[in-house]
């Protein structure tokens, strides 16, 4: 498997708040790649970086093979069909069903007749359990339901890669265990790239192939997820503990 996504020594700033620093990871297609680190340390920022929604001061992001930093307006939006994102809190429009919610980025992106997106809109809710909510306003959904509904509007265009920050913030542990499962499921029925973004360790040994620690503004560390567990490096054993906030 070839590389899907690379960050080459990407720079980024805030003001004074230096995030990232010579930045560089490389992710695998068809594997589910989760970056962990304490919170302020850019790993909600490297994602926005990939999307195009910001841009570096310095470094290279490459989609496929395509510098992401060089693209057009017409070639993000292009690339973006291909990369779903499950933003954190779900992020769904309350004015809007749970099938316009999920027919959103197919109406955005293509020019399909209607029994053709609401065909797509019942596979989605099909794959993440949530058959015959089609007409469910979010305000009636519970926490863990607007994740899942988020996960099929993520899905809805047939992306690549999917992109997923902070998903199991704020659900309890019946909730996240089956947001976990969805990942991994996901992942195996759809054949694509996850990219997680994470500080909820359990969640990040279940669902990754591989996991990237952000600390000091590069990949502190790369490996599987025993890899990971098996450092003797006593910064990666005091953040698998909860000990440390390595945002510092």
């Amino acid at each position: 498997m070839g590389t899907i996504v690379e960050f080459q020594n990407v720079w980024k700033a805030f003001g004074n708040n230096r995030v990232l620093e010579d930045f560089n990871l490389q992710i695998n297609e068809g594997e589910t790649f989760t970056i962990i680190g304490g919170s302020g340390t850019g790993k909600s920022v490297a994602l926005k970086i990939l999307l195009g929604l910001l841009l570096p001061e310095k470094g290279n992001v490459f989609f496929k093979g395509h510098n992401v930093i060089d693209m057009s307006e017409e070639a993000l939006v292009a690339m973006r069909s291909k990369i779903g994102m499950v933003f954190q809190g779900a992020s769904l429009f309350d004015s809007l069903t749970v099938f316009e919610n999920v027919a959103y980025p197919v109406r955005e992106h293509f020019d399909y007749p209607l029994e053709k997106i609401e065909k797509i809109v019942k596979e989605k809710l099909k794959l993440v359990a949530l058959e015959g909510s089609e007409e469910i306003y979010p305000s009636d959904l519970s926490g863990g339901m607007k994740k899942r509904v988020a996960l099929a509007r993520a899905i809805a265009t047939d992306p690549e890669v999917i992109l997923y920050d902070e998903p199991t913030t704020g659900l309890d542990p019946s909730n996240t265990n089956r947001i976990n499962e969805l990942i991994r499921n996901l992942q195996k029925v759809l054949k694509v790239t996850s990219v997680v973004v994470t500080h909820d360790m359990e969640s990040a040994f279940k669902i990754s192939n591989r996991i990237g620690l952000l600390s000091g503004r590069k990949i502190a560390f790369l490996g599987t997820v025993n890899e990971l567990k098996t450092s003797r490096n006593p910064e990666i054993q005091s953040f698998i503990q909860g000990q440390v906030d390595l945002s510092l």
